[in-house]
Order: structure tokens, then C-alpha cells, then sequence
């Protein structure tokens, strides 16, 4: 076995990083970043696509239709994801990986151009949706191809810090859209926003899109499948039927880890600046968004500091610390809440909550090496996508409703699957990963091994 052959769990071999690592893990990071703000970008601008997309309805159902649009995104996923990870599988990562960023870069640039309500009726908010539709389909395959493409290009004792670094600049697109979201709430007026100022996001997001469609024409295919090329070990049957078939306890712990996942970044994320800080205990609109960019850029460094943490103390380690430590600094942060709370006090605790949430990382580094690497991307793309949509959709619902109950909710509820996701750290597979049945020539087991 050479220098670069994989190991017997499909990983690269022990080697030092070299230039091509970095290369690949900076444009993998990089489009991942200007992938998710394309996708997260909507939810900074509901407001005014609801006033320009829903105009004259009742305001709370106007709301409730553009949240629709964007829940849309979510259930897309799932579809979008298994067929770009069957091919991912069948013909190639690199493929399959450039396709993603272009089929999110075309819909994100078409909203940002497209005519309003007041210009061609009730084609508009038809055809926002199906822009969602697209961009939904697209990420679906984008991240679990993301984390497959760098899990089998980085050595084996580096796996963590490179799958922790592509998740990192997949959340970093969560706070490229604050940013941008900030600036543009400082720099026009509510008229001009609503005038022509929204349409730059988006814009810039499509423009940026297709200048990472270019970049990732410098990448090269993974070892691991240009190995399974060679000795023709790729799947022999559909995928996603030998993922359903033979490794359901894969399956169990992807979506259980992508429950945890979806809901530390839909609760502590996307929902607490405006739901709870904004609404319940009235901080100015300004302030929240700031603490929150600061609970992001904390987000965005945890997620390679907990993957370094994986390599240096191993996975169990990793996750009982991390998301214990999630649990603990969410009560504390929702505990601490009250309409007089301080900005310096408001972003310490956010941003401490924040390099937790960072948690998520173990996420990918779990689920990439619980499959096989002949169903690897259609395992982590089936099971991670259909338990975001299903999670994904229900988390806003449940907080909202516990809210009217009781307002440490989010903390309960992030408490919850934070403890689970130490419980599921302490199994075999989780920490192990997958590993042939026969050492000689493990990169060509037969893809229907079961766990």
C-alpha cells in the first residue's frame, strides 16, 4: 500500500499536508461558503420579499407564504441530493461537486432579477418558488458532496481538521449573509430597500456563484474513487438501494447527528436573533444582528477547532465535550436574557455559545466514514437530507410552540439533542466508521457490506 493509498476504512493514508491539500481544502471552503450564502441569503430578506412577492394580504399569512417558499428549499433537498450523489457515486465526485454550486448560482442570480407582484402578478411568487426549488435541490447535493470530496482527499490523520474546515466554510456562509445583510440595512433606507437595494444580495451571490463554478475546474477527482475506478469496484446496483439494504445503523446515526446539527443551527442561529432576542425581550434589531454575526464567526472557527479536537482526543472525546459543552453554554446564554442585557454581555455569551455550536463539525466527520466508499456519497446524502428536511421543517415549529409555554425552550430543546449526540458518540460505527471486511483489498469490498 502506497504513501496514498487509502486504509482500510477508505481514508487516505497517514502523509503530511501538502500544496494540493491546501488548494483543494481553500476552493472546496470557499465554494461552500458562496454556496450557503446563496442559500441562506433569503432568510435576511423575508420581510421584504413577503411585502413585494405577498402584497395586500394579511400580514401573517403573507409571512407564512414566504416562509413556505423558503421551507420549500429544504424538502427539495432530499430529491436533489440522492440523484446527485447517485451519479457522484456512478461517475465521479468532481462532477458532481462542480454541478451543485452552478444549479445554485443560476437561481440565486434569476432572484435577484426577477420582476415583483406589481410588475407580472402572481407568476412572481410562482416563480420565486421555483428558484427555491432549485437552490434546495442544489444544496442538497452540495454538502454531502462537499464532506465526501474532502473526507477522501485529506490523509487520515488529518480527517477531522479538513472535514471541520470545509463545515466551517460551509457556516461561514451563514455569516457572509449577516454581514451583507448588516450593510445593507446601514446603507439604504427602507424605501430603497424595497426599491431595488434587496436585488444586490442576491445578485452578488449569483455573480460569486459562477466564479466558484470556474474555480472548481482546478480541483482534481478523489484517490479513493479514481482507485474504485480503476479496479471497478464502484457500485454495482442503484446506490441508494444498497444504503437502504444493508447499512441502516449508518443511516440511524447520520440522521440522529443531522437532527442535532439542524437543530443548533435553526435554534441558536437563524431563529433566536429575530424569534427570541428581538421579539421576546426587545433588543434593538442592530445589536442582535451584531451578536449574532459574533455567535456565527465563533460558529465558523468551532467547526475546525472541534474537527483539530477530533484528530488530537479522538471522536468520543470530541463530542462529549463539544456538544456537553453546547448544552451547558445554551442554558447559560437563554438563562441570561432580559430586556436590559448589555451589548458586551449579549455578544460574550453569544459567542461563547457560538465556538460550541461549532459542534456540528462532528457531524460530517461521523457520517462521511460510516458508509462504504463505493455508496459513501448516496449513504451521507440519503440519510443526512432526508433528516434535514424532516428535521429541518419541524424545528421552527416545536421551538415556536414551547415558546408560548416557556422561555427557555431553545435551551431545553438544544439540551435535548446535544445529550443525544453524546449518547450516539459512544457507538462502535460512530467512532470507528466503516471498515472492509477483508484487509488485503479493502478499497474493492463489495458495496453491500452491511455494518
Amino acid at each position: 500500500m502506497t504513501a496514498s493509498s487509502p486504509t482500510i476504512t477508505g481514508q487516505p493514508k497517514a502523509r503530511p499536508l501538502n500544496k494540493n491539500d491546501y488548494k483543494t481544502l481553500g476552493l472546496s471552503s470557499l465554494g461552500g461558503t458562496l454556496e450557503f450564502y446563496d442559500f441562506v441569503i433569503f432568510v435576511f430578506f423575508t420581510g421584504t420579499l413577503t411585502h413585494l412577492f405577498f402584497p395586500g394580504d394579511n400580514e401573517f399569512f403573507a409571512q407564512m407564504k414566504t416562509l413556505g417558499i423558503f421551507a420549500a428549499g429544504y424538502l427539495a433537498r432530499p430529491l436533489g441530493g440522492i440523484i446527485m450523489a447517485h451519479y457522484g457515486d456512478k461517475i465521479g465526485r468532481k462532477r458532481m461537486f462542480t454541478l451543485s454550486i452552478f444549479l445554485m448560482a443560476l437561481p440565486t442570480l434569476v432572484i435577484g432579477l426577477l420582476p415583483t407582484y406589481a410588475s407580472i402578478g402572481v407568476m412572481a411568487p410562482i416563480l420565486l418558488l421555483l428558484m427555491r426549488i432549485l437552490q434546495g435541490a442544489a444544496i442538497g447535493g452540495e454538502m454531502p458532496g462537499a464532506w465526501v470530496f474532502i473526507a477522501e482527499h485529506t490523509p487520515e490523520q488529518r480527517y477531522g481538521l479538513g472535514v471541520g474546515t470545509l463545515t466551517s466554510g460551509i457556516t461561514g456562509g451563514i455569516l457572509l449573509g449577516s454581514i451583507v445583510a448588516i450593510l445593507i440595512q446601514r446603507n439604504y433606507s427602507t424605501a430603497e430597500i424595497n426599491e431595488y437595494a434587496w436585488r444586490i444580495p442576491f445578485i452578488l451571490g449569483g455573480v460569486f456563484g459562477f466564479i466558484s463554478v470556474y474555480l472548481r475546474k482546478f480541483l482534481q477527482e478523489t484517490p479513493i474513487f479514481k482507485e474504485m475506478a480503476e479496479k471497478h469496484a464502484l457500485a454495482k446496483e442503484l446506490p441508494v438501494k444498497t444504503v437502504i439494504k444493508s447499512h441502516k445503523q449508518a443511516c440511524g446515526i447520520t440522521a440522529i447527528l443531522t437532527w442535532s446539527l439542524s437543530t443548533a443551527i435553526v435554534v441558536t442561529i437563524l431563529m433566536t436573533p429575530s424569534v427570541v432576542v428581538e421579539k421576546m425581550y426587545h433588543v434593538d434589531r442592530t445589536i442582535s444582528l451584531e451578536a449574532n454575526c459574533v455567535a456565527t464567526f465563533m460558529l465558523t472557527l468551532g467547526c475546525i477547532f472541534w474537527g483539530w479536537i477530533s484528530d488530537k482526543l479522538g471522536t468520543r472525546i470530541c463530542m462529549a465535550v463539544s456538544w456537553g459543552g453546547l448544552a451547558i453554554t445554551a442554558y447559560h446564554f437563554y438563562s441570561s436574557l432580559h430586556p436590559e442585557i448589555g451589548a458586551g454581555e449579549l455578544m460574550f455569551n453569544y459567542g461563547l455559545m457560538g465556538l460550541f455550536v461549532g459542534a456540528i463539525a462532528t457531524t460530517p466527520i461521523v457520517g462521511a466514514r460510516a458508509f462504504p466508499p463505493a455508496i459513501r456519497f448516496s449513504g451521507l446524502s440519503f440519510a443526512y437530507n432526508l433528516a434535514y428536511a424532516v428535521f429541518g421543517g419541524l424545528t421552527p415549529m416545536i421551538t415556536g410552540a414551547w415558546l408560548q409555554q416557556s422561555a427557555m425552550a431553545p435551551a431545553y430543546y438544544v439540551g435535548i439533542v446535544s445529550l443525544l449526540a453524546v449518547v450516539v458518540a459512544f457507538l462502535p460505527l460512530a467512532y470507528k466508521g466503516w471498515t472492509a471486511k477483508k484487509q488485503p483489498d479493502a478499497i474493492s469490498a463489495s458495496p453491500v457490506i452491511a455494518d
